[in-house]
């Protein structure tokens, strides 16, 4: 029954998937219209495809297995911080800015804007860079916990898993661009908000219902050695569980697949209603995912363990749990885990391609390049990079003993976040930021990056670093909140010291944001 109803799902998912493909194709004749839809994107278009991009399976089956076992219920505040940090706040302080200059300069993807912000080709090239080589292993990373769910339904391989969502998702990316992928965003965020619903609502009641299984819970000792850890207001290490909130939460405001949704967006208008469908959508999801990964211990016996540490595989808490419901839970389960990696995947890729043709290829090459030979290499550069993250996941899933993939994986998220959060920041709003700034920040959100790969796979022991040190390279997670930290702090002294950008430059960029506009009263206020 479960696999008969997983199947019907699935292929009319694959089906709708399809056809938007087909549809927006109309959308995708030219560079503005491939890779922003033209900036003409809705509100809800925008913050769903905002959101389904933020949250993908690593969040609903890793992240919300780990964090759920590490800290109990108040892993629910990584939602949380999510929804009202990296939605509300990134909203209100990036949105209307972002897209305001972003339009002024004519930058279509975050590399373009700093070279354009900073008046630097190679600041641009470098940003590329930098894109190019931590955004294919978080792509790759995608994949993870999808055998472990097909598992529950399925018994087919996993590389025919990754293959077929693979092939899926660049079907529609590659016909309709971002309109194809902000369209399939929406649909596949509803199943998200519907899906997360029914799988709290069909594990509490697998449990006695809220209160039983709180009550459960609160009995659990496990790690913390005492009663009501995994039930307390801030769990048993609240220092770790602020890490993870601020990493999660803050670390969005420099990615660049994110930040590109400011880009396309079509007016002021819009921007308000997308502020709060996003954050609606993100407390609903995230928070849901997080509280839902809060139970996990109450699975403890059932949970597989990884023999070399001890510890549970995080990424098989959450199907554990899932693997006793009825078959329409489980079914629901697969459709939105598939709509949460393909919806990221999706993003990620176009955001991959534009990049590397508009800010590598395009100025590299001594010939005029038209419109439509630019899309065409935007399009076979996705094949390309779709093909690269699915090698990368069946070879890592192959060869578990390779561990540099999964740590590369790790580091990711922290280094374009510890890279770029704070040059694009500042660079929206103050005049005074510096091209030296910038090389620096990337330099230091890449090399904290480098250095916890280092430590985490060669197994240097920090403890002689001192308190502090040791505690902020104890994980990924730590070091990549002072990449992002550290960049804030960094990037406005040494502007303080360099050469400054000339004024004129200057004057040019920001007149955008006095330009006069009208609106009607209801909207603004006189």
């Amino acid at each position: 029954m479960t696999v008969v109803l997983c199947s019907i799902m699935l292929v009319v998912f694959f089906a709708v998937m399809i056809f938007v493909g087909f549809y927006t194709r109309k959308h995708a004749t030219d560079v503005t219209g491939f890779v922003l839809g033209g900036r003409s994107v809705g509100p809800w278009l925008t913050a769903f495809a905002f959101g389904t991009s933020y949250f993908s399976a690593v969040i609903f089956v890793g992240y919300a297995g780990q964090f759920g076992w590490n800290f109990g219920l108040a892993s629910t505040w990584a939602g949380l911080g999510n929804a009202f940090i990296g939605s509300l706040l990134a909203w209100n302080v990036l949105g209307r800015r972002t897209r305001v200059m972003t339009q002024h300069v004519d930058a279509k993807t975050m590399p373009d804007f700093f070279g354009k912000r900073f008046n630097s080709t190679p600041l641009k090239v470098a940003a590329s860079v930098i894109v190019f080589i931590f955004l294919i292993p978080y792509t790759a990373s995608l994949y993870n916990g999808l055998s472990s769910l097909f598992g529950l339904v399925f018994d087919i391989p996993y590389w025919v898993v990754i293959a077929v969502m693979a092939v899926l998702t660049g079907f529609y990316v590659i016909f309709g661009g971002y309109m194809a992928t902000a369209i399939n965003d929406f649909i596949q965020g509803i199943i998200m908000l519907f899906g997360i619903c029914a799988i709290i609502g069909a594990v509490l009641m697998d449990n006695g219902g809220l209160l039983q299984a709180t009550k459960s819970l609160a009995k659990v000792t496990g790690d913390a050695g005492w009663e009501g850890a995994y039930t307390a207001f801030l769990g048993p290490d609240p220092l770790a569980l602020l890490f993870v909130v601020i990493l999660t939460s803050l670390g969005t405001w420099g990615l660049p697949q994110m930040v590109g949704k400011f880009y396309a967006i079509k007016s002021e208008k819009d921007i308000h209603k997308g502020t709060v469908i996003s954050t609606v959508f993100a407390i609903i999801v995230a928070g849901g995912c997080y509280f839902l990964g809060g139970f996990g211990r109450l699975y403890s016996d059932k949970i597989a363990i990884n023999e070399a540490t001890g510890k549970p595989l995080f990424d098989t808490i959450i199907p554990t749990m899932l693997s006793t419901l009825p078959a329409i839970v489980v079914a629901v389960v697969i459709v939105l885990v598939l709509s949460a990696s393909m919806s990221t995947l999706s993003s990620l890729v176009l955001t991959s391609s534009s990049t590397f043709t508009l800010d590598v290829i395009k100025p590299a090459s001594k010939k005029e390049m038209s419109d439509k030979k630019q899309v065409t290499i935007m399009r076979l550069f996705i094949v390309f990079f779709i093909l690269v993250s699915a090698i990368i996941a069946i070879f890592k899933d192959a060869h578990p003993e390779v561990t540099f993939i999964a740590q590369m994986m790790g580091v990711s998220w922290g280094a374009l976040a510890g890279a770029f959060l704070a040059p694009f920041l500042y660079g929206l709003y103050w005049k005074g930021v510096t091209k030296a700034a910038t090389i620096v920040c990337f330099i230091w959100g890449c090399g904290i990056a480098v250095v916890q790969l280092v430590i985490t796979l060669a197994g240097i022991d920090t403890t002689g670093w001192g308190t502090v040190l040791s505690y902020l390279f104890k994980s990924s997670i730590n070091s990549g909140v002072v990449a992002m930290v550290g960049g804030l702090i960094i990037v406005p002294i040494i502007s303080l010291f360099t050469k400054k950008q000339d004024q004129k430059e200057l004057d040019d960029l920001f007149e955008c944001y006095e330009e006069k506009t009208e609106a009607v009263a209801k909207e603004h206020l006189k």
